[in-house]
This record gives C-alpha cells, sequence and structure tokens, in this order.
C-alpha cells in the first residue's frame, strides 16, 4: 500500500532534477507477461563459488560461521505451537536499515577471491554481478502490481554490476512501518531460530536474542541465457540430513505464512507468496521451502515443505496464475536490455533503470554521488591489478 496521498510514481528519483543528471537515453523495456511467454530460457544450474558470514555487528568474515543448520521439531502429530511472539521486543536486535550496504559485502569476497575464479581469468569481464533479490524482483517484475523497483547499473572492466537503489515509496514505507508488521517481521526471523540449530545434530534454542545482523550468504555462478551471473544470496540453513551435503542443494529456505481455511485463500497464496518464494529459490539453486503457518495468536500450528521445482503445478491450471518461463524471459531480456544500454566502461557512470508496476522500464544517466555505487576502495584494487606485471611462480607455489 502507498502512504496516503502520494501519487504512484511520484517517488521517481526525477522529482528533483539534480545537477549530475545526464540526457536520458531513449529506450525502454516493456514488462507485460504475454511478450515473454515463449518457452523456458537456459538457466545454468548454480555451483557454489564460496560464501561469506556477517556477525551479530554486521562484520564481514570470509568463512561460513553464521551457518545454521537444519533442526524441525519431531513429527509427533502434533503442531509445533512455536510462539513467535516470544521475545519481542525485548530479546530482539534488528539490522539498521538507514545503512545503505549496496554490493559491498559481495564485492569484498570478490576482491579477495578474484585470482581464483573458475572460468578463467576473463570470466568475469563477461559477467553481471549482483545479490539473488535483485534478480528476484525482476524475476517477479511481469506479476507485480503494488511496488515498483530502481537498479543502478555500472560497467567497470567489463563486468556489469547491478545494484538496488531504494525508492521513494519504498523509503516512506519503511519509515512509516506500523508496529504490526514490524511484529510480523520478527516472527518471520523467530521462526527460523525455532527450526535452526547452531551445530549439526544440535537442539534450537529459542531462548537467545533475535539478531538480524547475522547472515550466512552463498556466493554463486550461473548462466541465464547468454548472460554470465556471479550473485550473492542469503542462506537461512543446511540440511545436515540432506540427500546431497553438496551446496546449495542441502539449503533449505525458511518461510511463514498466516495460516489458510478455504480454496480461495490457498489460491492467493498460491498466486503471490508462492511466486515470490520459488523465485528466490529456484535462482539460487535451494531445493526446498519449509513454511510454517501461524494462527491469529501467532503460534505455528503447521508445517508444510513445497518443493521449489513443485511450485508451479499449484498455480499451472489457473489462468491468472504465474508462470516460470515469463519470469526468466523477463529477465534474460532485461539483462540484455541492460548490457546494450550501458555500454560506457566507468565505475563513476550510473545508469538508473527505475519500473513502476503497468509501465515499461525506463533508464536515466547520472555521474559520480550520490547515484555511484562501486566503492573507491574496490575500484582502487581492481585498478592496480591491472596494472601489475603478472606474477611469476616463486617456488613455494
Amino acid at each position: 500500500m502507498e502512504p496516503r496521498g502520494t501519487k504512484r510514481g511520484a517517488g521517481k528519483i526525477e522529482a528533483a532534477e539534480p545537477h549530475n543528471k545526464l540526457p536520458r537515453p531513449a529506450p525502454s523495456l516493456p514488462t507485460d507477461p504475454a511478450l515473454y511467454s515463449g518457452s523456458f530460457p537456459f538457466y545454468r544450474r548454480p555451483s557454489q563459488l564460496g560464501c561469506f558470514s556477517l556477525d551479530t555487528q554486521r562484520q564481514y568474515h570470509g568463512d561460513a560461521r553464521a551457518l545454521r543448520y537444519y533442526s524441525p521439531p519431531p513429527a509427533n502429530g502434533q503442531g509445533p505451537n512455536f510462539d513467535l511472539r516470544d521475545g519481542y521486543p525485548d530479546r530482539y536486535q534488528p539490522r539498521d536499515e538507514e545503512v545503505q550496504e549496496r554490493l559491498d559485502h559481495l564485492l569484498r569476497w570478490l576482491l579477495e577471491h578474484r585470482g581464483q575464479l573458475e572460468g578463467g581469468p576473463g570470466w568475469l569481464a563477461g559477467a553481471i554481478v549482483t545479490w539473488r533479490g535483485h534478480l528476484t524482483k525482476l524475476l517477479t517484475t511481469p506479476y507485480e502490481r503494488q511496488e515498483g523497483w530502481q537498479l543502478a547499473a555500472s560497467r567497470f572492466q567489463g563486468t556489469l554490476y547491478l545494484s538496488e537503489v531504494e525508492t521513494l515509496a519504498a523509503q516512506a514505507q519503511r519509515l512509516a512501518r506500523p508496529p504490526l508488521l514490524r511484529e510480523l517481521m520478527y516472527m518471520g526471523y523467530k521462526f527460523e531460530q525455532y527450526m535452526c540449530a547452531d551445530k549439526p545434530g544440535g537442539s534450537p534454542d529459542p531462548s537467545g536474542e533475535v539478531n538480524t545482523n547475522m547472515a550466512f550468504c552463498s556466493v554463486l555462478r550461473s548462466r541465464l541465457g547468454n548472460h554470465p551471473l556471479l550473485f550473492s544470496g542469503e542462506v537461512d540453513c543446511t540440511d545436515p540430513q540432506a540427500p546431497s551435503s553438496q551446496p546449495p542443494t542441502c539449503y533449505v529456505e525458511l518461510k511463514t505464512s498466516k495460516e489458510m481455511h478455504s480454496p480461495g485463500q490457498w489460491r492467493s497464496f498460491y498466486r503471490h507468496k508462492l511466486l515470490k518464494w520459488w523465485a528466490q529459490s529456484f535462482l539460487l539453486g535451494v531445493p526446498n521451502v519449509v513454511a510454517g503457518f501461524r494462527n491469529p495468536e501467532g503460534f505455528i500450528c503447521s508445517l508444510k515443505t513445497f518443493p521449489t521445482m513443485q511450485m508451479f503445478e499449484h498455480v499451472r491450471n489457473d489462468r491468472d496464475g504465474w508462470n516460470p518461463s515469463v519470469c526468466m524471459n523477463f529477465c534474460a531480456a532485461f539483462l540484455s536490455f541492460a548490457q546494450n544500454t550501458v555500454v560506457q566502461d566507468d565505475p563513476r557512470l550510473v545508469h538508473l533503470f527505475s519500473w513502476e508496476p503497468g509501465r515499461p522500464v525506463t533508464v536515466s544517466v547520472y555521474q559520480d554521488a550520490p547515484h555511484a555505487f562501486l566503492p573507491t576502495w574496490y575500484v582502487d584494487a581492481m585498478t592496480q591489478d591491472l596494472s601489475l606485471p603478472p606474477k611469476t611462480p616463486s617456488p613455494k607455489d
């Protein structure tokens, strides 16, 4: 929902023309689902290149210390009866959402591992680097009716970097977030605490603090159509009992949703929520989403596993349902549009792609701050790489 008194689309960057805005390129990209209903495009099975963790202070560590282990309650015929309100707000440490992290954590990982990327030294130059969450928004765009988005794009050393910009409407919503919605967000994190242990075979400890600074992120390589992708996404937990211990196939995504009582409620759930769950998990190669259904009092009364590859079956015969081919074809079309639009190699030049429901994707161009998002430390280190002579192997190598 939009805040009252604001017109949809009024929250666009264009509202106050900054002095550093450059002439707008003409082309735009339509988002109508009917235009993208061809066969499913090629999507390379995502393979994990590495990972990193963010601790309780949101500090980066290039290891898996924040990874948690799936530990569901024993199936005893009764509901799990988890109290998702327990600990709110006194045992809750929410992340500071005012801090705009952009691609920084992923870039730090990339800087530390740029020498060991599979695909050879030239692979990165042809790739697109972004967060999985940004790609999820692209996948769901043809069916999205509520929320617009903005993606900033810069090309540097051949690589195209995509970083989300918070829209003015999204910022207004975040700042005016009602208490009930804040508590619902907590309940989603609390569910994870009930379902995860700190070590394989351990038991969950729901008595501790819920700290949303902590995160385990997988870094993956894939390809959509002819677009090589390097992206990172947060992972809830790994299943020590999974048939394969190979990430990402051992990962599990945890979700909560309100308990449903009528076919109409299920239909709406399949059309809207399941689309987002599918997009998020399919991109990363996560095979299962485990959902906890909560009653109005905030207790989880049932658990259900949704295999990612079977989610579409719930809407396959629904004429108002979604189609995975449309999602992936639109995403591929957007990536081509971005690759063809951002031709100049310059880390300080930003093409801002903006989209509002019911409209095509449009582009505006900016130079330097506040739109430039590739940090100086990253640009300098990568530039220095190019000017260094090739490393000669020393005897200990």
